[in-house]
């Protein structure tokens, strides 16, 4: 009974990490891009302690094809790493520098 917790305190422990409307909206026209094509089908945002979440599913009964996460970086904001299962795929400072590796190569074809 003689403890005390500062609600303070307990708030900075516990720090959410989200996406903000710019970096939504980057992936939100990425995913579209890819249902439109037919290779992704759904999608769910998940915020864990530290991270938010971005995972990309083929078919929902299934483990997520990618995830995309936001984890706070040392003084200079945030970081962004692209996980395809336990394999890390991308990291980089911008959620650009990770979206890359979604970049298709284009291919000549020849008639």
């Amino acid at each position: 009974m003689n403890n005390l917790y500062r609600l303070a305190d307990q708030r900075a422990r516990r720090r959410i990490v989200s996406f903000d409307k710019r970096e939504l909206s980057r992936l939100l026209g990425l995913y579209s891009m890819r249902v439109a094509s037919g290779e992704w089908r759904d999608y769910a945002i998940d915020f864990r302690p530290g991270m938010a979440v971005f995972s990309i599913f083929r078919h929902t009964a299934e483990q997520p094809l990618f995830a995309i996460a936001k984890v706070p970086g040392g003084g200079s904001g945030s970081g962004y790493i692209v996980y395809n299962g336990p394999r890390k795929l991308a990291h980089g400072e911008t959620l650009e520098d990770v979206l890359r590796v979604f970049e298709r190569k284009l291919k000549l074809l020849l008639g």
